[in-house]
């Protein structure tokens, strides 16, 4: 027995040994396997264009410089995904949502309108005999007359003498009544009735000044002639509305058009009654395009018994959308979306627990109401962005990401390389020429727009001096000749669009030094201003060569841009400390 235990004790030692210098082994070995799929994917880029994205070491095919590991790999982020902090986001009020889950159950189209008379249902008064308007009975527009009403006394020559001839007729017709029914028949013809005729012929007095009676009953639209005034026959006196019923008009887009047909239903909403909606149906769609507004008018017929509507009020219509989602496009609010040129993109966020976000590009449908058909580019379930999309596009181009201005990213946004003695090839070139799409604008948005770059340029020179007194001075300005810019120039609904975005987010920066003292304060929200402002410049130019530089450093390493005149870097987020710590990286002609 005593054997048997001693056998067993070995066998015991020998297994725990065995387990000591082998199990170990095996996990060091696992370990190093794992080092090794660590090392096999990691990415390797260019300090200078974050673009470049390799799985080995080597030499940028840009600029030259040695390839550094990808700082993105350590925070588990692809090449074109950045990171955003919480205290940002809340700041910004960036706010998402899921596609598909956007409250759409309705698909209605809204469209704006007015309410204008009904144009089959007017009246227009007239004089059958020509005179002079001895009295008129209606004293002002908006008067509700009635049919058979007085509306005014004529003194006519011309039927003085009629009445003349009919007193004499009369004495005559058993003699001669072809005459007679000659005579009465005239006076007919201007309108007057038999039991006139007779009270003339049996007075045997002539009436000088004729009343004129309303022929229908309505609301006066408009009064055509004045008292005293000379009329001639068949001279309209007045326009009289009949607003029983009332027409909107609304102005359907043409690519639109075949949203709509003669008889779809429309509920109507009005300011005046905000908490109530009218029901009415499509009842002509205008078979011609204004050319100006690119728009044609759909009418659609209210009952207005009640006198709600009034001629000349705005309203908005909501249309149930005839065509829907064909072929299960998904939709998107219009506020997520930017454009530029021909392009569309949005900001996703891959993962819904994490502010990390990346640019997509996206093909645009038709718009159905506040949304957008999206064809591609998206699919049910993915999150956007759809508030605070600008601000959004500014940090992806600050972390030299994708962005809308940018389509392959990367901090170096044109072949404007002069500071590394280089160039860029040919199909770069081609590349970049493709990033700025710029947006036609009247010269005269473009002039307002280039005097706020100016007071900009005072701005950036008092921070190059650590000026923060005079900087407040001139940021005021900036707001100054914000507030001058006129939107309306900008008659392209995109641009208009862009503008409203990127004026809000200069105008709140603006503010934010204007409020501010601290010279280190100012310089952080500058580079927020410099960064839309730029979007500014690119959109929609400023007849100027203006040079886009940057600085490594600014912003605890994170990289700053500014906008110059001059090609000399003047650094202002270091003033005299670090004065010329910059270069170019793109020029904007």
């Amino acid at each position: 027995m005593k054997k048997y235990a001693i056998y067993i004790g070995i066998l015991a030692i020998g297994l725990v040994l065995g387990w000591i210098l082998f199990g170990n082994s095996s996990t060091q070995e696992s370990e190093h396997n794992h080092n090794e799929t660590v090392d096999s994917n990691q990415k390797w880029t260019c300090s200078m264009h974050p673009q470049i994205m390799k799985s080995e070491p080597g030499d940028c095919p840009i600029c030259g410089m040695d390839l550094i590991p990808a700082e993105t790999s350590a925070d588990g982020l692809l090449a074109d995904q950045f990171k955003l902090s919480e205290n940002a986001m809340a700041l910004a009020n960036i706010q998402t949502s899921i596609v598909g889950n956007s409250n759409q159950k309705e698909n209605f189209i809204k469209l704006s309108g007015k309410i204008v008379e009904n144009e089959e249902s007017n009246a227009v008064q007239v004089s059958y005999f020509s005179g002079r308007i001895e009295k008129l009975n209606v004293s002002f527009t908006g008067e509700k007359i009635n049919k058979g009403q007085l509306l005014a006394t004529i003194y006519s020559p011309e039927l003085y003498a009629a009445q003349q001839e009919l007193i004499t007729a009369g004495s005559l017709k058993e003699t001669q009544p072809t005459l007679y029914k000659a005579v009465k028949n005239k006076l007919k013809l201007w309108k007057l009735n038999e039991k006139q005729i007779n009270q003339i012929e049996a007075s045997g007095k002539v009436i000088e000044n004729f009343p004129v009676y309303a022929t229908v009953s309505g609301t006066v639209s408009e009064k055509l002639v004045e008292q005293g005034d000379y009329i001639k026959q068949g001279q309209p006196l007045l326009k009289i509305a009949k607003l029983n019923t009332v027409w909107g008009n609304f102005d359907v887009y043409e690519n639109q058009i075949d949203n709509f047909k003669k008889g779809q239903e429309v509920l109507v909403t009005t300011n005046a009654y905000a908490n109530e909606e009218f029901k009415g149906k499509v009842d002509f769609i205008d078979p011609v395009l204004n050319t100006k507004t690119r728009t044609v008018t759909l009418r659609v017929v209210l009952n207005n018994k009640n006198k709600k509507f009034k001629p000349g009020m705005f309203v908005e219509g909501k249309i149930k959308n005839r065509t829907g989602n064909k072929n299960n496009a998904v939709s998107i609010p219009a506020t997520a979306v930017l454009w530029t040129g021909k392009r569309s993109v949005v900001y996703i966020k891959p993962d819904t627990t994490k502010p990390v976000f990346e640019m997509r590009e996206i093909v645009l449908g038709k718009k159905l109401g506040d949304n957008y058909e999206v064809l591609e580019g998206l699919q049910n379930a993915d999150e956007i962005v759809t508030n605070g999309v600008f601000t959004i596009d500014a940090a992806a181009q600050l972390q030299g990401k994708k962005s809308m201005m940018n389509k392959v990213g990367g901090k170096v946004m044109t072949g404007h390389e002069g500071h590394l003695g280089m160039e860029t090839t040919k199909t770069n070139k081609k590349d970049h020429s493709k990033m700025n799409e710029r947006i036609q604008v009247s010269t005269i948005f473009q002039n307002q727009l280039e005097e706020v770059y100016d007071t900009y340029i005072k701005l950036k020179d008092e921070l190059v001096k650590d000026n923060a007194n005079n900087a407040i001075i001139a940021s005021k300005e900036i707001l100054e000749n914000l507030s001058k810019v006129d939107m309306k120039q900008l008659t392209d609904k995109t641009a208009h669009n862009h503008w409203m975005s990127i004026e809000k987010e200069i105008k709140s920066s603006a503010n934010s030094i204007s409020n501010s003292s601290d010279i280190k304060v100012q310089r952080n929200h500058f580079k927020h201003l410099s960064s839309h402002l730029i979007n500014a410049v690119k959109l929609f130019g400023i007849n100027k060569k203006i040079f886009v530089q940057f600085c490594p450093m600014a912003d605890n390493n994170k990289g700053a841009y500014w906008l110059s005149t001059e090609k000399k870097v003047i650094n202002p987020y270091y003033g005299e400390a670090m004065i010329t710590c910059g270069d170019i990286k793109q020029v904007i002609e």
